[in-house]
């Protein structure tokens, strides 16, 4: 009995034990306030440099009425290219092909020109840091503008994919590594750096950036069979006929671009600050596999906001490999994530269990279907990839879950979404405060918003036009927007 009686005891310490241990690997241990504050005035410092303005008031020196589009004579346009053209290695020309594709940035896709301007703080001191390490034409930078629009997860029709449009055989020349897991075109950094290696090494076959630019448009084949077609000519203008069609504009658009982003003001374009910004955000070095649904559980981040910081992985889902994978985080968000990381480790559920055994075992990961399947009804305006975001799941396994074959919609049409159960709540919720929408007060001098349960700065960035996660941050130093409290007043932008 005695004997029986220690057993019992024992079982109960020990299980004792195992809650206390799991209670407190919820309980988030918080981060360094000193360092906290450090790193909120070096991210700050670095986001003034940038010297990012989008107030249109300041910026339209010339008066011009809101939706007017100015328009110039030649000899304008001839004169703007000709001061471009002198401070640059290309040949920045001015004729009727160009003037195709100003109309195209600079009228008819207006406001995708104005997205570009608020992007390019973005991702150009990234560019411009890499041209320059292997010396190479600042100019440069707006290829991708060309290529992407500035979407690291852009993809062509025909498999190009990232920045800098790198096809599969490309971009495993130039050592950017594509698994079921990452997509190394779609990462920020190492796609930049081979798309300056590769560009240096079209240049110096052709000593003309011009070709350079035809080449890493169409490939040096179809480059050196319109020099041969045109009887050896060699240069870009004189080989255009003989070029592939879509060749024949991507100069034309590159020069038209360097001319739109250096005179946008003059067309009455100015940045559009995008919904999210990688200005304040920093990266840390994994050192074990992590996916999302981790990260955004226990650091309170949504996880299409992850998805957007951290293009390169393709299923939700950061593997363990023999090189140390990159975890890219807001700032105020870094601290946090350090001092509990290994307690988010730890955080795994069953699905993160598969996949890290599918990891292993060199397979796809599982898109098994989870729960009881929610029905939902493709309303107007309706995509994929918006419904994906709702309800936490991957484009993939919708058209796996419905046998689509395409990407198209129709109104009324049924998709059965196996989504887990606390996304499916949490979706629920947030549809019915979508529905009664955002009822912001105004006391004269700033819109408010109240905090209420659930929300996140993601969230509420979201619920107003025109509003970023930072200008939340700036007009409100005094609260501390890392955590939240009910009934809270935000201000979230002037009004008036």
């Amino acid at each position: 009995m005695k004997f029986q009686f220690s057993i019992i005891l024992s079982f109960i310490l020990v299980a004792n034990t195992f809650a206390q241990t799991k209670d407190t690997s919820k309980i988030m241990l918080d981060d360094d306030p000193v360092l906290a504050a450090i790193d909120s005035m070096m991210a700050s410092g670095y986001f003034e440099s940038l010297g990012f303005n989008d107030n249109v008031e300041e910026l339209n020196t010339n008066g011009y009425a809101k939706d007017s589009v100015p328009v110039f004579d030649s000899l304008t346009y001839a004169q703007r290219f000709e001061k471009l053209n002198a401070n640059s290695p290309f040949s920045l020309v001015y004729n009727s092909h160009i003037t195709g594709y100003v109309n195209l940035y600079a009228k008819r896709r207006k406001k995708t020109t104005a997205k570009m301007l608020g992007l390019a703080p973005m991702y150009f001191p990234i560019f411009e840091e890499s041209l320059d390490k292997y010396n190479m034409p600042l100019e440069l930078k707006y290829l991708a503008v060309v290529e992407s629009a500035l979407n690291p997860k852009a993809k062509s029709r025909v498999g190009a994919t990232g920045l800098w449009q790198f096809m599969y055989r490309t971009g495993k020349m130039f050592d950017l590594e594509v698994t079921s897991y990452y997509d190394e075109r779609s990462d920020v950094y190492k796609s930049t750096d081979a798309a300056c290696r590769y560009l240096k090494y079209l240049h110096k076959m052709y000593n003309d950036w011009d070709l350079a630019l035809a080449a890493y448009n169409c490939g040096p084949g179809n480059v050196n069979k319109a020099i041969r077609r045109s009887g050896g000519k060699r240069t870009y203008w004189e080989i255009r006929n003989f070029l592939p069609r879509e060749t024949r504009g991507y100069v034309p658009a590159f020069i038209a671009v360097n001319y739109v982003m250096a005179y946008a003001s003059e067309h009455n374009i100015y940045p559009k600050q995008p919904d999210l910004t990688c200005f304040n955000v920093d990266t840390v070095s994994l050192s074990d596999h992590l996916s999302f649904a981790q990260i955004s559980e226990y650091l309170d981040i949504p996880l299409d906001y992850l998805e957007y910081l951290n293009p390169t992985y393709k299923q939700n889902f950061i593997p363990n490999t023999a090189e140390a994978n990159i975890l890219c985080l807001p700032v105020e968000k870094m601290g946090d994530f350090i001092t509990n990381e290994q307690t988010i480790y730890a955080l795994k559920t069953e699905q993160d269990i598969k996949d890290s055994i599918a990891f292993a075992q060199n397979k796809p990961i599982s898109s098994t279907k989870r729960g009881d399947a929610i029905v939902y009804r493709v309303k107007s305006g309706d995509v994929l990839g918006t419904i994906a975001n709702r309800y936490h799941c991957r484009v993939s396994q919708i058209k796996d879950w419905n046998n689509l074959y395409s990407d198209r919609l129709k109104i009324g049409q049924k998709l059965y979404i196996y989504a887990k159960s606390s996304y499916a709540v949490q979706n629920k919720k947030k549809a019915n405060v979508d529905a009664q929408k955002a009822k912001p007060t105004i006391d004269g001098k700033y819109m408010y918003h109240t905090v209420k349960s659930g929300d996140n700065l993601w969230d509420i960035a979201q619920k107003y036009e025109g509003v970023s996660i930072e200008q939340i941050q700036r007009l409100n130093k005094a609260i501390n927007i890392k955590k939240l409290k009910l009934g809270t007043k935000l201000k979230i932008k002037p009004v008036g």
